[in-house]
């Protein structure tokens, strides 16, 4: 099942750091009766994701909250050990984002945005997308191309949404 809008995520297990170490957090339950949004992105400590990607939600989060928000969630195919120090790292923690991960891409492919880029060691990764999530149904879906960072920063999803 691809992502678009009208349409729903598949109910995941994804993995996130807790007080206690790591914590198995079902997606669906996470969305239900909740404005939230989640953003994907190919991985911890890569070069757009760390410079652009994240920093875009960390400068929008308190307008994504202006506006109803009770959550961002960032996925990405990466361990939650990695994912929680990347965020203690960028500022996104802090900031209010939660990371979670999806180890083995087994919910990256099933909503069809697996991206691979061998020349760059990434391999089974996801492609970049952000989504406005309002009880569980998909209100808008920001695509980029594989490679590309501009549809789904924080700030063009906020700027869709006003």
């Amino acid at each position: 099942m691809a992502i678009s809008q009208g349409g729903c995520l598949p109910d995941s297990n994804l993995i996130a750091m807790g007080r206690n170490g790591p914590e198995t957090v079902e997606l669906g339950a996470s969305l239900k009766g909740r404005k939230v949004v989640v953003f994907g992105l190919p991985g911890a400590f890569t070069g757009p994701c760390t410079t652009a990607h994240i920093p875009s939600f960390i400068r929008t989060a308190q307008a994504f909250r202006d506006k109803g928000v009770e959550d961002i969630f960032c996925i990405a195919v990466n361990d939650p050990f990695v994912l929680d120090a990347w965020s203690k790292s960028t500022g996104a923690g802090a900031a209010g984002i939660t990371f979670l991960g999806d180890p083995d891409a087994s919910f990256t492919r099933s909503i069809k945005m697996e991206f691979t880029a061998p020349h760059l060691g990434l391999i089974n990764r996801s492609n970049r997308y952000a989504l406005l999530i309002e009880d569980g149904v998909i209100v808008k879906a920001m695509i980029d191309k594989p490679g590309e960072c501009s549809l789904s920063t924080g700030e063009a999803l906020l700027e869709e949404i006003a």
